[in-house]
C-alpha cells in the first residue's frame, strides 16, 4: 500500500493544507509519497522532503504546470498515481478542481472531503452541510480522495528525510491556458489558516461598520472573515466569505459578531477549537454551538471588547 500526496503551492511556498493532507496519509498507512507540480518550484520540492512522514517527493517542473491549470495537472497526476493505492489532494481551489479529472481518467469513484480515517478503505466525510456524518468504503482498486484540512493536525514541517526525485512527464492538453490573476492582497493572515478569525454578518449593518472589526484582528493578529447574509448584502467581497460555499476555517479562536448562525456558515466554522458569539438575539442558532455567548448589541460590545484588549 502506497499514498501520493498532491502538494498544493505557489510555486515558491508549500500551502499549510499540504501538511493536514500528509496527516491523513499516515493514518491510512504505507509509504507516503509527494508530488511537486509547478515551474520553477525547486524550494517547495525541499520543504516537502522535510515533511514528518514523507518517504519521496517526486518533483515534475516545467511551465506546463505553472499555474497548476487542472486539464494539465489531471492528466500528470493520473499518469503517476496509477502506481499507487491512494492518491490525495487537499480540498483547496486546485485539489477540487484537478481531483474529479483525476478519478475519471482512472475510472474510479472520487471520495470528497474526509475528516477521518477508519482505515485504508472507509473514512468519514460530512453531507447535509456538516449535519451528518457519513462513513464511506470504497472498493476500487485506487482511491481519488481530497482531504477537508480542518479535519487533521499539521504534519511536522521538520524531522523528514525524503528522497527527491525529477519526472520527465510533460503533459499540456492544450485546452485552457493561464491569462492572470485578481488577487487580494492583505497584512493580516490568510483566512483559512489563521489562529484567530473575527467574522461579521448581516447584524453588523453595512459594509462601513466592518471597520469596527478592524481594531479587535489587529490586536489579535486575525483574519475577517464574513457570513454569506454580510457578502450578499455587498458589505465586504465574496473572498472574506466563511460557511459551506465560501471558506472552511477551524482556527483556534473564531469570534463571530453579529451572525445568527445558519447551518451553512456553521458547516465552515464550527470545527474551531473556542467558539464566542455577539448577537443581540439570545434565541440565535450560533449560542448552540458557541463556548462563550453574549447577548448585547455589538454595536456597544465590539468597542468595549476592542478597548479591553
Amino acid at each position: 500500500m502506497s499514498v501520493l500526496v498532491i502538494a498544493d503551492h505557489d510555486n515558491s511556498e508549500l500551502q499549510s493544507a499540504t501538511l493536514n493532507t500528509v496527516t491523513a496519509a499516515t493514518q491510512i498507512g504505507g509509504d507516503v509519497s509527494v508530488l511537486v507540480a509547478g515551474s520553477d518550484c525547486g524550494g517547495v520540492a525541499e520543504a516537502a522532503a522535510k515533511i514528518d512522514g514523507v518517504s519521496k517527493v517526486l518533483v515534475a517542473d516545467n511551465a506546463a504546470y505553472a499555474n497548476q491549470l487542472a486539464e494539465n495537472m489531471a492528466l500528470l497526476i493520473a499518469e503517476v498515481g496509477k502506481d499507487y493505492s491512494h492518491i490525495l489532494a487537499a480540498a483547496t481551489t486546485n485539489g477540487k478542481n484537478y481531483s474529479p479529472r483525476v478519478a475519471a481518467l482512472l475510472d474510479v469513484a472520487q471520495i470528497s472531503e474526509i475528516t477521518g480515517v477508519v482505515d485504508a478503505d472507509t473514512f468519514v466525510r460530512p453531507i447535509y452541510a456538516g449535519n451528518a456524518m457519513a462513513t464511506v468504503k470504497s472498493s476500487d482498486s485506487i482511491k481519488v480522495i481530497t482531504v477537508r484540512g480542518t479535519g487533521f493536525d499539521a504534519a511536522a514541517q521538520e524531522g523528514g528525510s525524503a528522497t527527491v526525485e525529477s519526472l520527465d512527464s510533460v503533459h499540456d492538453a492544450g485546452l485552457s491556458s493561464f491569462v492572470g490573476a485578481e488577487l487580494v492582497k492583505s497584512d493580516r493572515p490568510e483566512l483559512t489558516s489563521a489562529k484567530v478569525v473575527v467574522s461579521g454578518g448581516r447584524g453588523m449593518g453595512s459594509g462601513d461598520n466592518f471597520k469596527l472589526l478592524d481594531g479587535i484582528a489587529d490586536k489579535l493578529n486575525a483574519a475577517i472573515g464574513a457570513s454569506r447574509a454580510a457578502v450578499d448584502a455587498g458589505f465586504v467581497p465574496n473572498d472574506m466569505q466563511v460557511g459551506q460555499t465560501g471558506k472552511i476555517v477551524a482556527p483556534d479562536l473564531y469570534i463571530a459578531i453579529g451572525i445568527s448562525g445558519a447551518i451553512q456558515h456553521l458547516a465552515g466554522m464550527k470545527d474551531s477549537k473556542v467558539i464566542v458569539a455577539i448577537n443581540k438575539d439570545e434565541e440565535a442558532p450560533i449560542f448552540q454551538v458557541a463556548d462563550y455567548g453574549l447577548v448585547a448589541d455589538l454595536f456597544e460590545a465590539v468597542p468595549e471588547l476592542d478597548q479591553a484588549l
